[in-house]
């Protein structure tokens, strides 16, 4: 580039790079962007989605979702959901993240894993591999409410009485959360062990000949040190507890029930759209979800943001 002017040889460069990208961008507007600003216009309407004639409405579609009890239930389920579901499934993934990448102690003076940590990382992650509706179906045969149940064909065999995991209005939400950590937690075992391997295993055989214990190196240095990744990782459990739909509908009594106790905001907006055919109340709701997904994105990345630790 001379004096502002752009050579042959950098458009070159250039038009190579936007001709890549032209493509990517053009689909993303397409098919996220336009259908992001299409929900928005539909939830000022009362669309029933089966003819183009709409009347626009204003936000009577949001004055009738702030009346509406069940939207505020499924409200209250994913303020649970963004509160349980994170927090135990980064918990749980870091202890086995560390138990297969330090929990070994020293051996030949360097910090290593558990014995068979390789194996044990596939084993972890191999819930990811199945889709969710396959999960959904199979946690449908081990938490039945009879003794065919897997989990109570256990206790009725230390002679304990059949539970209602999920017929149950007070234990129903909290079993699909234990279902989602379940399916989820394989994923952030390999995202936290990839983000300790990247840390220069200089600075934990250092503390642990200063005499800093397994709790010390998790505590005082894993957790600083990864705290970029447990960022994301908290970002993208959130975001996942503001959906739910798969495991919910699959596992649920009556796609929602007992009685309310497990609907998300995702399952109302479905049956809103496809059940009622009402598409301006469920576009009202996917706008409401929008902003709520938002928000939480942008606060806790505001909110956990900590300067940058540098090797």
């Amino acid at each position: 580039m001379r004096h502002g002017k752009l050579t042959p040889a950098a458009l070159r460069k250039y038009g190579f790079v936007v001709s890549f990208l032209a493509v990517p961008v053009l689909l993303y507007v397409v098919f996220v962007v336009w259908q992001y600003i299409q929900a928005f216009q539909i939830s000022f309407t009362n669309s029933r989605g089966i003819s183009p004639n709409f009347d626009y409405v204003g936000f009577d579609n949001f004055t009738q979702l702030f009346q509406d009890d069940v939207f505020w239930a499924a409200v209250r389920h994913h303020v649970v959901l963004l509160l349980a579901m994170p927090l135990i499934t980064i918990a749980i993934a870091l202890f086995f993240s560390f138990l297969l990448n330090l929990g070994g102690g020293q051996r030949n003076g360097r910090m290593v894993g558990v014995r068979g940590s390789a194996f044990y990382k596939i084993v972890f992650f191999f819930p990811q591999v199945l889709a969710v509706a396959i999960v959904g179906v199979l946690f449908q045969a081990i938490l039945r409410p009879d003794k065919a149940g897997v989990f109570n064909s256990a206790l009725g065999a230390v002679g304990i009485q059949p539970v209602g995991w999920l017929i149950a209005p007070n234990l129903a939400l909290w079993t699909i959360i234990g279902v989602m950590v379940w399916q989820a937690v394989g994923f952030y075992v390999v995202l936290f062990s990839a983000g300790m391997a990247s840390i220069p295993k200089d600075v934990f055989e250092a503390a642990s000949l200063d005499g800093a214990g397994r709790i010390t190196l998790f505590f005082r240095i894993t957790i600083p040190l990864l705290w970029d990744t447990l960022q994301v990782g908290w970002v993208y459990l959130g975001i996942a507890a503001f959906d739910g739909f798969a495991l919910v509908q699959v596992l649920s009594v009556d796609r929602g029930g007992p009685d309310n106790a497990t609907t998300v905001l995702p399952l109302e907006i479905w049956r809103n759209a496809f059940t009622y055919s009402k598409y301006g109340v469920a576009s009202a709701m996917g706008v409401a979800l929008f902003f709520m997904t938002l928000t939480f994105a942008v606060l806790t990345l505001r909110v956990t943001r900590r300067e940058r630790i540098e090797f």
